[in-house]
């Protein structure tokens, strides 16, 4: 197993000021594993769904190379759920209903076949919850990266020190690495959240791109203008899929290697948006990402 991901999977009600969308599927776990199957063909994901989930996300995700047997099934029970809406700008929403459901007491159990992955990346779930899968694996990966959220720094800021200082790398929004960090300038607020244990940091800027710190390297990759932006639900988590399942492809973690990972990250998120849910990423094409990173390159390269 190259990539481990660890990460809900969830129906959403998404409302935007271009449209609607009922009980479409999504959750982190979802968004990233769709992402790097693009890249990777090796893939397996533990999560927790409840009987009311859709099923043929499971089979079209195993046909994609994802191993789904870390995927609970809990009968009687629904899946997570989260209605939003968003403003007009499309980088603020507001959360209108939040129902844990199969969530509220998930315990994680890394199967045997994915104990040894040497890439894993732990979507955005309880702190406690995220190290439990590190601590279940049999030796320490490559490469553990780590999505979290701005409520965990609140509601549960010592387990959360605890798990960032576990990690190799740690991706948050801008918002996010301002309130960890207690800095408003983000060079300064990469270098005190580094300190907590990632030696390395992605900060997501959404429409505005994305930076990577590590040591002294900063390296900026500028968002791709779009004619056509329907939902960013999810866009975050499909940037964190094609960042790592491009690091999984190449097996590599240097700093140029995680260049170009942002960049394809980038070019996944691009797709994201460009419809509701995981509709956009479904049908992707090869041949369309590939003249998207072109597309990309052009905007990096002088």
């Amino acid at each position: 197993m190259s990539l481990l991901v660890v990460g809900s999977m969830a129906f959403d009600d998404i409302e935007t000021p271009f449209g609607k969308a009922t009980r479409v599927v999504g959750g982190a776990g979802t968004y990233i594993c769709y992402a790097a199957s693009f890249f990777t063909p090796n893939i397996g994901v533990v999560s927790v769904v409840g009987e009311d989930f859709d099923m043929g996300i499971i089979a079209d995700l195993n046909q994609r190379g994802v191993n789904t047997d870390g995927v609970q099934v809990k009968v009687g029970e629904k899946s997570f759920f989260w209605s939003g809406k968003y403003h007009l700008d499309m980088n603020t929403r507001d959360t209108l209903d939040t129902q844990l459901n199969v969530l509220a007491d998930f315990n994680p159990v890394v199967p045997p076949a994915m104990k040894d992955a040497q890439f894993v990346l732990l979507g955005n779930l309880t702190p406690t919850v995220q190290r439990q899968v590190i601590e279940q694996m049999n030796q320490r990966p490559r490469l553990i990266a780590m999505d979290t959220m701005n409520f965990w720094m609140t509601a549960m800021p010592d387990e959360l020190a605890k798990t960032i200082g576990m990690v190799d790398l740690l991706m948050v929004n801008d918002e996010e690495a301002r309130q960890l960090s207690g800095e408003y300038s983000l060079v300064r607020a990469a270098r005190k959240i580094r300190t907590m244990g990632p030696k390395y940091l992605v900060i997501k800027k959404g429409e505005h791109g994305a930076l990577l710190f590590h040591e002294d390297n900063v390296f900026f990759a500028p968002a791709l203008p779009l004619e056509e932006v329907f939902d960013s639900t999810g866009a975050g988590d499909t940037f964190a899929g094609g960042f790592l399942g491009y690091l999984a492809q190449h097996g590599d973690i240097f700093f140029e290697a995680m260049r170009k990972a942002v960049i394809h990250g980038s070019a996944m998120a691009s797709f994201c948006v460009e419809k509701f849910g995981i509709d956009r990423l479904e049908a992707l094409k090869q041949a369309e990402l590939t003249e998207r990173l072109a597309q990309f390159a052009a905007l990096v390269t002088y």
